[in-house]
Order: structure tokens, then sequence, then C-alpha cells
């Protein structure tokens, strides 16, 4: 009976979550209250519960964890601030008389505000809000068009500096240390949010680039689907770089100083902040007014982020109390195929369940149970955490339940129907797993560039 009481944990979570509570407080509840019929019945450890301040206090000490704050500062500054519609009207103009002019112009800036937001909701809804009225004005089909904000509005999970990188990253270390004294290591490697940043950059711009391969071909072989823009208005030159260069060079200068070893995540996270407060003041888009409201943003993402970690640091307390590491090591290695066959498990209930839980509750959760014993059984973690995070963001546009889809679906106007959302975003779902496959098949797509810096 007591090797059940994980399992039982873990539907209760999946279950309560889809009447639709609190996700920080339904992991602490369950938690609490798996805890206290194990004491009650004699099968749970009280004093197990009194480390949980330690690792409270750990997670406040926890440096690199500062700069999950920064960089939502960072891309809710620049959203708010509407750099980004100004980007984008740039960008069109200047692709005026291109095929698929208008739809690459989406994909560029969609990378570019995904790298400096890394949250998926915030960058389909903002996409949606600028690009959509505009791509289905100038004659886009509905579905190319929201398969394509959809799309490019994932790119935040892959492409780094991103908030799901950063959290997936610290996860992941905790976890490799722990696989490592598991096996006798005691002095075991180390592996940081830059490592991974470096592992996200090659598979990352993989997709923008099969994205825009994509454009191109549909605008080629099916114009009506994405016709030209002939209508007057040229950019010039330098207006566009002027628009360009200072959100370019600012997510440069972030990721650079962190690919090149100058600073830590966290303090280019603290760069980028800067840098997009200056940014926005010398545009003439930042007043006191803004500030707070971007402020107040900020405060309301980074303590959900936060009450949710400390939840889920309970209930994988509770959850090992029980037995739960255990019996996930001896499932995974009584496995026929190895670790083949448990991989391939662990990406396919990672994907199902990024249809009812966000990348923050599966990175809490789910990564800390899993990675130990993946990583035990030899598995590199760049690697385990690039496959991840791109399985995520497949699964976040998989119909009929992806996330991405119910975020556009909120601000799409009704003329749109929901089954065009969808068609739209299949061949999307396709060069996704083209890119997840690749990396299976070749794992140097992730591990190459970390080797070499």
């Amino acid at each position: 009976m007591l090797n059940i009481v994980p399992l039982l944990m873990f539907a209760a979570v999946c279950l309560v979550l889809m009447l639709g509570y609190p996700v920080a407080f339904t992991l602490a509840g369950i938690a609490l209250i798996a805890a206290g019929l194990g004491i009650v019945t004699g099968v749970f450890e009280p004093n197990l519960l009194r480390t949980f301040p330690s690792r409270i206090y750990g997670i406040m000490a926890n440096y690199t964890l500062v700069a999950v704050p920064l960089f939502v500062f960072m891309g809710t500054l620049l959203e708010k601030s509407r750099l980004a519609e100004e980007l984008l009207g740039n960008m069109s103009r200047a692709c005026r008389g291109l095929p698929g002019g208008l739809g690459i112009s989406v994909i560029i800036v969609g990378a570019l505000l995904a790298a400096s937001t890394g949250i998926v909701g915030a960058t389909v809804v903002t996409m949606g809000l600028i690009s959509l009225p505009s791509m289905l004005r100038q004659g886009y089909h509905p579905s190319l068009a929201t398969g394509t904000l959809c799309a490019t509005g994932t790119l935040g999970q892959i492409i780094p500096p991103s908030i799901a990188l950063v959290l997936l990253g610290d996860v992941l270390s905790n976890a490799y240390q722990r696989a490592q004294l598991s096996q006798g290591v005691h002095s075991p490697d180390t592996l940081s949010v830059g490592d991974l940043f470096m592992g996200a950059l090659v598979p990352g711009l993989l997709l923008v680039g099969l994205y825009l391969m994509y454009m191109l071909a549909v605008a080629r072989w099916r114009p009506s689907y994405a016709p030209v823009d002939r209508e007057p208005g040229p950019l010039s030159t330098w207006r566009l770089w002027l628009s360009l260069l200072p959100i370019s060079a600012l997510i440069v200068l972030v990721l650079g100083s962190i690919l090149l070893g100058v600073a830590t995540p966290t303090e280019a996270a603290g760069v980028g902040a800067l840098g997009a407060a200056l940014l926005a003041w010398a545009k003439g888009r930042l007043d006191w007014q803004r500030l707070k409201e971007v402020g107040r943003a900020t405060t309301l993402t980074s303590a959900m982020i936060f009450t949710i970690l400390i939840g889920a640091s309970l209930f994988s307390l509770v959850f090992r109390g029980f037995g739960g590491e255990e019996l996930v090591e001896g499932f995974f290695h009584q496995l026929p195929g190895g670790v083949f066959t448990a991989m391939l498990i662990v990406m396919l209930v990672i994907f199902l369940l990024g249809f009812i839980l966000d990348f923050i509750e599966i990175t809490f959760v789910v990564v800390p149970i899993v990675g130990p014993v993946l990583l035990a059984m030899g598995l590199d973690p760049i690697w385990l955490g690039i496959m991840i995070a791109i399985n995520l963001q497949t699964s976040f546009l998989t119909p009929p339940f992806g996330f991405a889809l119910f975020y556009l679906r909120g601000v799409t106007p009704p003329s749109v129907p929901t089954g065009a959302i969808y068609r739209g975003v299949i061949p999307f779902i396709v060069i996704q797993l083209l890119v997840l496959c690749m990396l299976a098949l070749w794992p140097p797509l992730a591990t190459w560039l970390p080797s070499q810096l």
C-alpha cells in the first residue's frame, strides 16, 4: 500500500488542478493532507517536515532565481512600452512587396519578443493584439495567420534568455548533483543556467529558420494564403535600423555576456532590466504611471512563480518521504529497452501534462522526480533540458488543449473560427516534431556549443 501513495498524490494533484484550484495551494495542500494521514497511520516520518523551512531558505538564498523577476521586468517593460509594436510596424513596411513579407516580419519580431519576455502567454497575447488585425486586413488566410502567431509565441520556451530555461536549469542542476551523488561521485560536475542557454541557442535558431522557410514556401506555392502587400508607405533604411538595433542590441548584450562568461545569468538579467528601462525612457515611452504598471505586473508574476516553487518543494519532500523517488527509479530500471524506453515514456507524460499544467508546474513538480533517475542512467543534462523545453513547446501548440491556442483564442475576433486556429498550427507542430527528432538522433545540436564555450 505504501508504494501506491506517491501515485495517488500525483493523480490527486492533476484532478484538483483540472477543477480549477490554484496550483501552489493544490500542491502544498495535497502534500500536507498526505503527510498528515501518513503520520496518523504511522507510515510517514514526521521529522521530514522539519526540513521544510531550510528548503524555503534555500529558495530565498538561491542567487540564480534572482534572474526571474529581472527578466520578467525586462520583458514586461518592452511589452507595455509598445516598442515591439513599433518594431513590427517598421519591419512590415520594410518588407512590402516581398512574398509573405508580413508573415516573415511577424516571425522575426515574435522571435525577438520571445527572447525578451520568455513567457508564452504574454508573447502570444501581445503578438495576437499587434499582428493579427494587420494580417487579416492584408488578406492572409486566417489559419496561416493564427498558426504563425501561436508558433512564434511559444518560441519563448526555447530561445534564450528565457524564464523557462532559467527555472529548468536550476531544477536540473540540483537533479544532476543528486544523480551523481547517488552514483558515489563526491565531487559532482555542475550545470549552470548559462549552459542551458548555450544548448538552446542552436535548436531555437533552427526552429526560427524552419518557420521562415515554411512561410516562404506558402507564399510561393499558395500566394492566396500570404498575399504580397503592395500598399504605399515604404520605410527608409535608417528608420528600420533605428527601431531594430536597440532591442536586438539589448538581447545580444544580455545573451552575449552570458555566453562569453562575462556575467552570470542573474547579472545579465540586471543589465537587461536596466537596458530596457533606459531604452523605453530614451524613446519617450517611460513615465511614472507606466513604471507602476510594469512593477505591479512583475510583482504578480514573480510572486506566482515563487509561490508555486514553495508549494512544489513541499510536495516533492512528501513525495520522497513516501518512497516516490525509489518507485520511479525501480519502474524505469524494469522497463524493456532501458534508457530509451524510459526517456520515451517521460517525454510522452510531459507532453500530455502540458495540456493541463503550465511549464512552471511541470518544471517544479515533474522534473525533480524523473530528472535524477534519467541523469543517473547516463543522459546528458543539457540535452535532456532542451528536449523537455521543445517537448513542452510542442505540447502548448497541440489541439485541442494547447495553452497557446487558448491564449490566442481570447484575442481573436469571432469571425475567425476555432477550427482555423487548430488547422493553422498543424504545420508548425510538424516542424517542432522534426526538430525534436533531429535533436534525439543528433544530441550535438544541443551539446556542441556548450562544449566549445
